[in-house]
């Protein structure tokens, strides 16, 4: 499931009629999609899923993010105390892959600015991409530190703990940017992902129900909760959650992985080889969907 970390980077703009030119710069460029992402999905069928919300890379296909770079440096040419500009850059490359510009302007920003929260967070990111935990998991407290109620930064170091296994203090971290804000899809979905690791399976669809509740066309909630309604025993119920998680995209490997499981368990082997044909179709060295067809065929 993807969080996008600049949504709070658009309330540090100015909208009135006295915004700069940079400001306008910065605007258009988020609206083009620079940022960072958080993908909070769990495992499934033993196979783990971007496991810990790290920061996604995507293609520049259409060379969006280097149309933004190129707008963004003449915003810093124009304002090297700019702090937004520097962090806001630093997000295209590191959406592109480009780390080591990344780092640079993230670090740039918490120089001129060392009380912000949003640069910190995207360097945090941009360490997990690389697997420096350690400098994640200091950034993210970093944030944390620089504004105790930005949620972000809860969010990612929680998916950083869950990654590591450390349940409680993720689950700390996320009932407490659920009290920040509590219309977040993607908060709760997350602290459902750490009930589910705990075997708290009602707890974790309840929490799965509100993140659909918050966002019905997200897949990964309903997957998720597809995975501990097959748990505690409601497969039909669970058929259901992972062919609405293939109807917003199918395909979904793990999705198909997992709808094959449930027919499993219901004995239609029929239903649960094409499943996992499909998931081998999407993903041919799938382990789950190899083991599911050897079991039952």
């Amino acid at each position: 499931m993807t969080v996008v970390v600049p949504a709070a980077l658009t309330r540090l703009f100015s909208t009135g009629p006295t915004a700069s030119a940079g400001s306008r710069t910065l605007r258009l460029a988020l609206s083009a999609g620079v940022a960072l992402s958080l993908a909070a999905c769990g495992s499934l069928g033993g196979r783990t899923m971007q496991e810990g919300g790290v920061a996604e890379v995507q293609a520049d296909l259409q060379g969006v993010q280097a149309t933004n770079i190129a707008a963004l440096t003449e915003v810093i040419q124009r304002s090297p105390q700019d702090a937004v500009a520097y962090n806001v850059r630093g997000a295209a490359y590191a959406r592109i892959g480009q780390y080591r510009e990344a780092m640079a302007d993230f670090s740039r920003a918490v120089v001129i600015n060392p009380g912000f929260a949003e640069a910190y967070t995207n360097r945090a990111l941009a360490h997990r991409q690389q697997g420096r935990n350690d400098l994640a998991l200091q950034d993210f407290t970093a944030a944390i530190q620089a504004n105790p109620n930005y949620d972000p930064a809860y969010l990612g170091r929680a998916n950083l703990y869950r990654a590591q296994n450390n349940f409680d203090l993720a689950l700390a971290d996320l009932d407490y940017a659920v009290r920040l804000r509590p219309e977040s899809a993607q908060i709760v979905h997350a602290r459902g992902l750490i009930h589910q690791r705990q075997g708290n399976h009602q707890k974790a669809i309840n929490d799965f129900d509100a993140a659909i509740d918050r966002n019905p066309f997200v897949a990964a909630p309903y997957q998720a909760r597809g995975q501990s309604l097959i748990v505690t025993g409601k497969i039909d119920l669970a058929i259901e959650d992972y062919n609405a998680a293939l109807n917003v995209d199918n395909r979904n490997a793990d999705a198909w992985v997992g709808l094959g499981i449930a027919y499993e368990r219901k004995g239609e082997r029929a239903k649960a080889v094409e499943s996992f044909q499909r998931a081998l179709a999407v993903e041919p060295d799938n382990a789950a969907a190899k083991a599911g067809v050897a079991r039952v065929r």
